[in-house]
């Protein structure tokens, strides 16, 4: 089991850096709540722990994405 950096009920603002990511149009700058904690393999392909995390948040329209740590900031 991996530590989170958020948890479920946390209110997150998503702040995607890279304008060329293909989220960033869709995503940055939408805010939500964090509804489940995910967890998959990609911590051991990176090296970072915290990427085995994904937080799946229910954005305020009601639609819901998961995103990793480094795109959320708490709100």
């Amino acid at each position: 089991m991996t530590d989170h950096q958020y948890e479920e009920g946390d209110r997150v603002r998503i702040d995607i850096p890279d304008e060329m990511d293909p989220d960033y149009d869709r995503l940055h700058g939408r805010y939500g709540e964090i509804i489940a904690i995910l967890e998959d393999d990609a911590g051991t392909v990176t090296g970072d722990t915290r990427d085995a995390v994904l937080y799946r948040v229910q954005l305020k329209d009601g639609t819901e994405t998961d995103v990793r740590w480094r795109d959320l900031r708490p709100f």
